[in-house]
């Protein structure tokens, strides 16, 4: 078996809405380092996900897959929920 590629590698990201049916809407952020000062700098990115049981509520950790487009936006796969929010 073949190791992932980076697009099917899972990356975790906070929930931040659950509003739409079978969609989650999740915060990935990353750490790069600026180019010229050398310290390391927070990048956001916002994604839909596609949660088919509606299991996620807001505020919980999730890990998320790139798969293929489901629709317009959405591109990305609910894989498991890490924790749950209080």
């Amino acid at each position: 078996m073949s190791e992932p590629t980076k697009s099917q590698r899972p990356v975790s990201g906070k929930v931040l809405g659950n509003k739409a049916d079978k969609t989650i809407s999740v915060l990935l952020e990353r750490r790069v380092k600026h180019p010229f000062y050398k310290k390391y700098v927070r990048r956001s990115t916002k994604v839909l996900a596609h949660d088919e049981g509606n299991t996620c509520q807001e505020g919980d950790w999730v890990l998320v897959e790139e798969c293929r487009p489901i629709s317009k936006r959405k591109s990305w796969r609910l894989v498991k929920v890490v924790e749950r929010a209080l």
